[in-house]
């Protein structure tokens, strides 16, 4: 089982150049700062053994997506035989990627290899690559970052280090959580235990 997911990340550089940390002194930026554009963090989590697949793409694209889906089937994962996807309701997260990225039995071939499972639209937060997203964002993204180098290569530098240590995640919400909070959604589906 894979948590798929992917945020913006803006590229900031500085106009005049920092002061540098010493003892007792952060870093000192001035308030100016140059934007460099926009770019695409994409995660793959494996989250019961703390592996995580990190890329950054100029853009998010089906075709970007579609190459690491792929990417994960084939070099990642290539004996798995199916990848259980969770993800978000993005319109680029669907097997349609596939088709319009690949020929059509590359494409199929793909697509038998993926079950997509997919959060509620107001739920991503089930997803628990969100979690390790806001654990980059801590880590790695909290700061100025100008170009789209130098960001690849502090998020692959957290990532392996991640990966290392096999970090995982600690998924707190229980069935009975899930029972109380979501209980409004599904109007007597859920049954309480």
């Amino acid at each position: 089982m894979i948590c798929f997911d992917e945020r913006p990340c803006q590229l900031i550089g500085d106009v005049i150049a920092p002061l540098p940390m010493e003892p007792g002194q952060p870093l000192r930026e001035d308030y100016h700062y140059q934007r460099n554009g926009t770019c695409a963090l994409f995660i793959g989590v494996e989250p019961l053994s703390g592996q995580r697949i990190v890329q950054v793409h100029q853009k998010r694209t089906r075709q970007d997506y579609a190459h690491l889906m792929r990417e994960l089937a084939e070099i990642h994962y290539p004996s798995a035989e199916k990848l259980v996807v969770v993800e978000d309701n993005l319109n680029t997260h669907s097997a349609g990627s596939f088709y319009e990225t690949f020929p059509a039995e590359e494409a199929y071939r793909l697509s038998r290899r993926f079950e997509f499972h997919y959060t509620p639209k107001k739920g991503s937060w089930l997803n628990m690559a969100e979690i390790e997203l806001s654990v980059f964002a801590q880590q790695c993204l909290d700061r100025r970052i100008g170009d789209i180098e130098t960001l690849q290569r502090e998020v692959m530098a957290l990532a392996q280090e991640r990966n290392r240590a096999r970090a995982t995640i600690h998924w707190g919400f229980t069935q009975q959580d899930a029972h109380q909070k979501l209980e409004r959604h599904y109007n007597n589906v859920m049954t309480k235990n």
